[in-house]
């Protein structure tokens, strides 16, 4: 849950210029960073030797997270500032961020070395061992030679993964493969991971000073809370684009592979979709820009920095030199613009029950957008629901549907209006800071947009934003919420900082900084509770594949207590849903449902999965528990493909709009196709049926 930065008291002119007789770029995001937490977050801790034991356990688990690189021997030294990083943090020290780089760099280099070692050896698959791949199951290795080991593992299960492949396919394949022996499709194997290992490494070397730092960092702020992060300067960039929709750039999507720039989608209307000559699988050598002579060799760059120089404002040309897979040399010049991924927008579609003749209108919101740069074209969700609305009203629907799966949330002020569109003038959500009585926010001074019947679907994966307008339909009686068996349980609001934004001018030579998320509030109901780590539990329970995959706000390290506070008062919605009932025919109706039985099995698999992690690298053994969960995830595959018994359209004013359009066309032939398979779809739209 974002809100505005303007909220963020100012840092003190004092402060700032003491900065200045500093040099380093990480000594003053360190500071500026906590001078910043300790005034606005909701419950800054004491920075004593119980935060440093903290921060040493997430900087360890952040540093290492699959416990691949470190030793135990490593761990002993860093040890030594398990207690005094909070000393560091006074004191303007970095002995535990030295040390451990330090430690890190000499084992990633001997782990290159291991794995290129290991993998020029056939490997015996006919020897009973095993490999675990979580990591909360196994310790880091005691020392070198046990490190060497569990790469030999860990490579060793890549390329009898891949090798499996290769023999099931085998029946398949031309002659030239068909006719190889196992030893030959063995070496194939390791040649594959051995390719995949290199692109790993080049990336993981090619990450700078500014990314390692932010661990570090983000093992200090995370004791704060979960949702207090800090980003650098290219992840805040991220982050605007994903909460706007749109950047301005050619509209490639890149990967990094064997030092190139891989082009591996292009978003549909973007400049380099319009333009027509880059193509998927292009590998991008040079960018040059308009205005500059000899352009850049970007082989072996960091694909941030190539994505940086590909970018730019709009308007203006880029050239970029791509080697095609014929080994065909190119420059491609492509004129910028604004790109906007159309599919982090709110869309609608209308569906039908053929047994009851019920018309549903459904809304999928993927996220609570909002354009906090305040651009031209920028969009906010609130306003695009409040489109889709009216577009589906004019459709005659007797109900509406709004998606909020897997939506982690986003603006807080466009979810207060958006509830608005279906309450009205009355308070939504309570807001509170670390001080004084809570604020009391009301979704609208008009009319509700929308009166009757309302579905909103969560399950694990639906946050905060996602969260505040479930709750409040839920205590107005205004909505069914259905999924199960509770959201994700995201109770805080976030402000974002920009780190520039308080420089004086004498330092812009250290810019970017990038920016932190501070948690500076906390949410309530309008009944008194917090939806803060129990979430909003719905009033129709469904089974929910992520149930038994440790997804939620309980399963953070350092999460906020649950709390409350005083209720609002509001008056519950003229036509309350009858809960109860509509609870009993749901349950009546899936509880005979085969697809919804199919779903348990499946969350029961899960979990045994999960439970029984380790892999058998003998093999035949492996062959026969792959076998199995195959035909597990082939069984739960078909659900997926059988079709619901809605019949599902895009609305008549939508088609019209991209008749002429065949990309867009097929992009929504593909999703109708795919809503019409979601059971839990169908059952929403029964439930709107029983509501009518």
């Amino acid at each position: 849950m974002f809100i505005p930065v303007a909220v963020i008291a100012l840092i003190s002119i004092t402060l700032l210029y003491s900065f200045c007789k500093r040099s380093e770029k990480d000594e003053v995001i360190k500071e500026m960073s906590l001078y910043l937490l300790k005034k606005e977050h909701f419950s800054p801790p004491e920075i004593n030797d119980q935060f440093s034991e903290k921060v040493f356990s997430a900087y360890l688990k952040r540093l290492d997270p699959t416990k691949q690189f470190l030793t135990q021997e490593d761990i002993r030294q860093m040890s030594a500032y398990k207690t005094k990083i909070d000393d560091e943090i006074n004191n303007n020290s970095y002995e535990l961020y030295k040390l451990s780089s330090s430690l890190l760099n000499k084992r990633s280099t001997e782990v290159q070395g291991y794995y290129r070692e290991i993998l020029s050896q056939p490997f015996d698959f006919t020897k009973d061992e095993t490999y675990e791949p979580d990591p909360d199951k196994n310790d880091w290795p005691a020392n070198s030679a046990e490190l060497k080991d569990a790469w030999r593992k860990y490579m060793k299960y890549h390329t009898l993964v891949r090798l499996a492949d290769m023999q099931k396919g085998q029946a398949n394949a031309p002659d030239s493969v068909k006719n190889k022996t196992l030893d030959q499709l063995e070496a194939d194997a390791r040649k594959k991971v051995l390719k995949l290992q290199n692109d790993v490494f080049q990336y993981r070397n090619s990450q700078d000073d500014d990314d390692w730092f932010a661990v570090y960092m983000n093992a200090i702020v995370s004791v704060f809370d979960p949702h207090t992060i800090y980003n650098t300067p290219s992840d805040k960039d991220r982050f605007d684009i994903s909460m706007s929709g749109q950047f301005e750039g050619i509209g490639a999507q890149l990967q990094a592979s064997e030092g190139y720039a891989k082009v591996t989608m292009l978003v549909v209307g973007s400049p380099s979709w319009r333009q027509g000559e880059l193509k998927v699988n292009d590998l991008i050598t040079k960018v040059r820009q308009e205005n500059e002579q000899e352009p850049v060799d970007v082989f072996g760059m960091r694909l941030d920095d190539i994505v940086k120089l590909i970018r730019g404002k709009k308007e203006t040309k880029v050239i970029l030199t791509v080697k095609r897979a014929d080994g065909s040399i190119h420059n491609i010049a492509i004129v910028r613009d604004v790109v906007i991924d159309e599919e982090t927008y709110a869309k609608s579609a209308v569906m039908t029950d053929p047994k009851t003749k019920t018309k549903v209108g459904y809304i999928y919101l993927p996220k609570f957008y909002a354009d906090f740069n305040h651009t031209a074209t920028g969009r906010a969700s609130s306003d695009d629901v409040a489109k889709e609305l009216e577009k589906l009203k004019k459709e005659n629907v007797q109900g509406i549907i709004l998606d909020l799966r897997n939506n982690g949330g986003g603006a807080l002020g466009d979810v207060i209006k958006m509830s608005g569109l279906f309450v009205g003038p009355g308070p939504v959500v309570q807001v509170k800071a670390n001080i004084g009585l809570p604020r009391v926010f009301s979704g609208s001074n008009q009319a509700p947009t929308y009166e009757g019947p309302l579905v909103i679907m969560v399950n694990s994966l639906s946050a905060s934003a996602s969260e505040i307008i479930s709750a409040a339909m839920q205590d107005y009686q205004r909505a069914v919420i259905i999924g199960g068996p509770s959201t994700y349980g995201k109770g805080t609001v976030q402000t974002v900082a920009d780190l520039n934004e308080y420089l004086p001018v004498n330092m812009n030579k250290l810019k970017p900084l990038g920016a932190l998320f501070i948690t500076i509030q906390k949410y309530f109901r309008i009944n008194g509770g917090s939806t803060q780590l129990k979430g909003v539990t719905p009033d129709i329970v469904l089974p929910d594949e992520y149930s038994e995959l440790g997804i939620g706000e309980r399963f953070e390290d350092n999460y906020l207590p649950w709390t409350s506070v005083s209720p609002e008062k509001y008056k519950i919605w003229k036509k309350p849903v009858p809960v109860d009932q509509l609870r009993k025919k749901s349950v009546s109706r899936t509880s005979k449902n085969e697809g919804f039985k199919l779903i348990e099995q499946q969350i029961a698999v899960m979990k045994n999965w999960k439970n029984e992690s380790s892999v058998p690298l003998k093999l035949e053994a492996f062959r026969t528990k792959e076998e199995k969960r195959i035909a597990d995830s082939k069984r739960f595959d078909e659900l997926n493909k059988k079709k619901t018994n809605l019949v599902v359209a895009p609305l008549i004013v939508d088609k019209a709009a991209i008749a002429n359009d065949t990309a867009k066309i097929a992009r929504s032939e593909k999703w109708i196709s795919d809503l019409n398979t979601d059971i839990f779809i169908e059952e929403a739209v029964q439930v709107i049926g029983d509501m009518k």
